[in-house]
């Protein structure tokens, strides 16, 4: 399978025009290991809460999604979750560094993992793994545990800004993880077929194309993509899903059960629906910890009975 290769130092790389990348990385990368886990958190919130007076279209994006998520929330308790979600988009900002800067010593001080045998004993039958994972916000804190006991392949999107790329690359790959291209599915589809493991998110909206319409919590015609049942179709892979959720200064990693079993093959609409119900699963433990910020019901279904609630609620702004 062919995979990103990670980007070669150049002397055009400390152009006076990448400074500020440079000097913002150099800092959170500082301020992640002098400063404790307690302070961290503490910065983390304090910069969400300080982007949510100046992010105000993606604060009503978020407050609507969440509205048509769970009809069944207060208003007072939609504001609530909106506030602890840009306090957890700060706290991911803060949580990329510790992910790429860390040691493994303090990144396993603050973890437990739960079902992490599963997911070996795939290996172990030489069975490749299509490792479900969600949008949460503390994504790169879940991909850097699952380096310490099941690396494998991600499924990647380059930075067009070199230098951040550069050091993006570096931070995501330097404990084992590899990545492919998110066009090269040949190479997704050969991870799979030996055997290794393959992180996907499905939990988007990517638009019409290779899309299905189905529920996600109280969205009746989500769009969601078709890519996981190709890919499960093409490879006979294990489906299992891999998150973690932080309290307070703990992060526990759920390795799910094999969904396999219960998704037929050459069903888009199925597997789709299979994926949805795990990742609201997944959502309900701490709503809060997922990026509600995403324009999620971007897509409209065409010609249907809803097209009216999504325009006028997900999508005003």
């Amino acid at each position: 399978m062919k995979t990103v290769p990670s980007p070669k130092f150049s002397w055009a790389l400390l152009s006076p025009k990448y400074w500020l990348v440079w000097l913002s990385f150099s800092l959170l990368a500082f301020l992640v290991n002098v400063l404790p886990f307690f302070m961290l958190r503490v910065l983390g919130g304090g910069i969400g809460r300080l982007s949510q007076l100046f992010l105000k279209k993606r604060a009503d994006i978020a407050r609507k999604n969440l509205a048509l998520c769970f009809p069944q929330y207060s208003s007072i308790e939609i504001e609530k979750l909106v506030l602890e979600n840009f306090k957890n988009t700060g706290l991911a900002l803060i949580e990329t560094g510790m992910a790429w800067f860390w040691p493994d010593w303090r990144v396993k001080r603050y973890i437990s993992i739960i079902g992490k045998e599963k997911i070996l004993e795939q290996e172990k039958e030489g069975r490749g793994v299509l490792v479900v994972c969600c949008h949460f916000l503390n994504l790169e804190m879940t991909a850097r545990i699952f380096s310490l006991f099941a690396p494998g392949y991600g499924v990647y999107r380059a930075n067009s800004n070199p230098v951040y790329e550069f050091i993006q690359h570096r931070g995501r790959t330097r404990k084992g993880h590899q990545m492919i291209d998110r066009h090269d599915v040949k190479s997704m589809i050969k991870v799979l077929k030996s055997g290794n493991r393959l992180w996907y998110l499905p939990d988007h909206d990517y638009g019409r194309r290779n899309s299905v319409f189905v529920p996600f919590f109280a969205v009746k015609e989500a769009a969601t993509t078709t890519g996981s049942s190709f890919l499960i179709d093409m490879t006979k892979c294990a489906v299992m899903s891999g998150s973690s959720i932080r309290k307070g200064n703990h992060y526990t990693l759920e390795v799910g059960d094999d969904l396999s079993g219960d998704i037929p093959r050459r069903d888009a609409v199925t597997t789709a629906t299979v994926l949805n119900k795990e990742i609201e699963r997944l959502i309900e433990k701490d709503p809060s910890q997922w990026m509600w910020l995403h324009k999620r019901f971007k897509t409209l279904p065409e010609d249907s009975i809803e097209q009216d609630r999504y325009k006028h609620s997900a999508l005003a702004n």
